[in-house]
């Protein structure tokens, strides 16, 4: 096939050119700007564009698909051109349902832990021989890209998002992919520039659990109160779904990971961090066992498994003075909040420093900035930074310190709007007994994240 992506410098739409490119498709792509990792990875594969900026002179009548991504606008010259020709223009999730047609679909839904989840299926089944179709929101060790498409594989694992298809497709990916087995990890409100309400933004997760294939299966967490509700409401129209319930396992804290029990089994020892973890273990382990691979076999493979990119990843660390730095990708309140508890809860010892980026739109919103009433509250300092310059570029009402620091609901709340006074606090971080936790969906501004000051500690 003659394939184009509009917008291919993004996460997901470059790993589609790299994927596409691998199954011998003839690939070309656009975009106005495209950095790194996007940049290297396209330029080493061929597919980087020769210059950046739209180019209508590419769309032409001999392509087989347009595939158009969220950072295209509705009056992009190459999509004009495309609807003029009448080509087929398709979101990148409608050509992943195209594309695994044919196959059995394992997709991880929910507000939060979905890269989590989707990482531990794929790690499971590949320690265990089994090669799949993936889409998954980050790099994981082991995979040469966040997607891959082949022929041969009898299953396809989707993370699935709940955010809108393309700028000119307005349902949510996730409704495009038809699960045989899929999963909701749990509902938290979240993209309020696209559901405004609550009840909006669960509606969407009850109209996907209706797209599951006959006779499929629903994996859920039973301790998430919003999700039973729904589930509740759409046993009753479903009786062919097979639904399974998980909640967290037992398991507790040692060094360098958990240790962690299902039911009456042995207990086992991960590499994983706290009871959020602990309960996207029993997502994948329920999933894997709904797609055929026994609770033994998904055992074993996870012993090693260390976590997905930005997923409490392991910045620096220097042992004999007890200190350590994470990166975490939470930006949802309950995220937040679960994030902190665990950290919190795996040093009890150490004081925990914690440093949060609002840098979605929902996150810069005033409407939603209220829902992070006491999600800062485990740790012993929290700050939390913002960029005006970013509010301003998504078109927000201006926010003002007092009002952030009223929304989280701690007095001893830091607020910090600039880059170089972000770094001088992150110098007065404590390297000795002390936990430094980052947690943001971008980077800061830029800022250095590790102070020089703390010498001795090794980068991961």
């Amino acid at each position: 096939m003659r394939i184009h992506l509009i917008a291919i410098g993004g996460s997901a739409m470059h790993n589609f050119a790299l994927a596409l490119a691998h199954a011998g498709h003839d690939v070309t792509g656009s975009d106005d700007q495209i950095f790194e990792p996007s940049r290297g990875r396209l330029s080493s594969a061929g597919l980087l564009p020769d210059q950046e900026g739209w180019q209508p002179d590419m769309i032409t009548s001999d392509l087989d698909v347009v595939i158009l991504g969220m950072h295209a606008r509705t009056d992009n010259p190459e999509l004009l051109k495309a609807q003029s020709l009448g080509l087929a223009v398709q979101s990148y999730p409608e050509f992943l349902r195209f594309a695994t047609e044919n196959k059995k679909r394992m997709v991880v839904a929910g507000s939060h832990g979905k890269t989590t989840v989707t990482s531990m299926i794929l790690h499971a089944l590949k320690g265990a021989g089994i090669s799949t179709d993936l889409m998954v929101g980050a790099q994981l060790a082991g995979f040469d890209r966040m997607v891959d498409l082949n022929e041969t594989h009898e299953w396809a694992v989707i993370e699935g998002d709940e955010y809108l298809s393309s700028p000119v497709d307005r349902r949510p990916k996730f409704l495009w992919y038809g699960p045989h087995v899929t999963v909701v990890t749990g509902i938290a409100w979240d993209h309020v520039n696209v559901f405004p309400t609550e009840a909006d933004y669960i509606a969407q997760f009850q109209a996907y659990l209706l797209t599951v294939e006959p006779r499929g299966t629903v994996v859920h967490c039973t301790e998430d109160q919003l999700l039973n509700e729904v589930v509740a409401k759409v046993v009753a129209l479903r009786p062919d779904i097979h639904w399974v319930g998980y909640a967290t396992p037992n398991h507790s804290p040692m060094a360098g990971g958990s240790r962690v029990q299902f039911g009456s089994g042995p207990t086992q020892e991960m590499q994983l961090l706290g009871a959020h973890n602990m309960q996207n273990l029993a997502a994948a382990r329920a999933c894997c066992k709904a797609m055929g691979l026994e609770h033994e076999t998904f055992d074993q493979a996870m012993a090693n498994f260390t976590g997905a990119a930005r997923r409490l990843e392991v910045m620096a660390e220097d042992q004999e003075k007890g200190f350590i730095a994470f990166r975490d990708f939470a930006h949802a309140p309950s995220k937040l909040k679960a994030t902190q508890a665990s950290v919190v809860g795996q040093f009890p010892e150490r004081e925990v420093t914690a440093l949060f980026e609002l840098h979605t739109f929902s996150s810069l919103s005033k409407d939603f900035l209220p829902q992070y009433r006491g999600a800062m509250q485990e740790v012993h300092h929290a700050i939390v930074y913002f960029d005006p310059k970013v509010v301003a570029h998504k078109r927000l009402p201006e926010l003002d310190v007092a009002f952030v620091q009223a929304s989280f609901g701690r007095s001893t709340l830091e607020v910090i709007t600039e880059v170089s006074e972000l770094e001088k606090r992150l110098l007065q971080v404590p390297d000795k007994q002390h936990v430094l936790l980052t947690m943001s969906s971008g980077r800061f501004g830029g800022a250095q994240l590790i102070p020089t000051p703390h010498p001795g500690t090794s980068s991961r």
